[in-house]
């Protein structure tokens, strides 16, 4: 018995050192690697939804917006950040939906290596991103990274397209914004004007004008101009 008892126990770890290979069809990633990988995406989640996404421009108007009302902090940033993300899941729904059916569940499956996955995921994505984004940008980035001239929008790399993406959402949202303040800059100037012609030097303008420019804004709906525009210049 103790004969038979020893070669089993020299048994055990010769078997367990035996590296299993796995099969045709069989996922290739573990879990605790697809783990790892999740939770790495996880943190660098925030930086992506804002920055190669709609939410960039969406986030920069809105915050125009309020600060041209002149309410300092109505609505909250929570409010705004919220109404932007939601917005943004409208608009980028078609493209994950893409990039879902297209490159993460091939790697479920294991019909395509995280490499191939990364290389069939972006590309949705880089198509997505060549439609806002401007010439002259992407044209910056390429002389920066030393890269050549793209034969089509379809070559480009994101280490290229996604900064040139980020410069064009913010002139884009800059640009709006100003646009959005030149009405209630002109209530600013009027009030502002009236306000000193009669010698009211104390009473500060901005308290005065406030209320015309909230006035102003609920009986054009302001809210649905200012969102219908915006998701529509994402669908033109």
């Amino acid at each position: 018995m103790r004969r038979l008892f020893i070669p089993a126990l020299l048994a055990v770890p010769l078997r367990a050192a035996v590296p299993t290979v796995p099969l045709i069809g069989q996922n290739v990633l573990s879990t605790p690697m697809q783990i790892i990988i999740l939770m790495t995406l996880l943190t660098l989640l925030p930086a992506i939804v804002m920055s190669v996404t709609p939410f960039l421009r969406i986030s920069i108007v809105l915050h125009f917006l309020r600060q041209a009302l002149g309410t300092q902090t109505t609505p909250s940033n929570q409010v705004l950040t919220g109404l932007a993300l939601f917005l943004t899941l409208v608009t980028i729904q078609p493209v994950a939906t893409q990039i879902y059916n297209q490159a993460w569940q091939p790697v479920e499956r294991g019909e395509l290596t995280p490499l191939q996955a990364y290389e069939t995921g972006s590309k949705p994505l880089k198509a997505y991103l060549a439609r806002f984004v401007r010439e002259k940008d992407v044209k910056l980035f390429l002389d920066l990274t030393n890269s050549p001239m793209p034969h089509s929008p379809a070559d480009l790399d994101l280490e290229v397209l996604a900064p040139a993406y980020i410069l064009s959402e913010m002139r884009a949202g800059f640009q709006i914004g100003a646009v959005i303040f030149l009405p209630f800059l002109l209530i600013d100037i009027v009030v502002a004007s009236v306000t000193l012609s009669i010698g009211m030097v104390q009473l500060p303008p901005a308290m005065v004008s406030a209320p015309f420019k909230i006035l102003l804004f609920v009986l054009v709906d302001g809210w649905n101009l200012t969102v219908g525009s915006l998701m529509k210049g994402f669908y033109a």
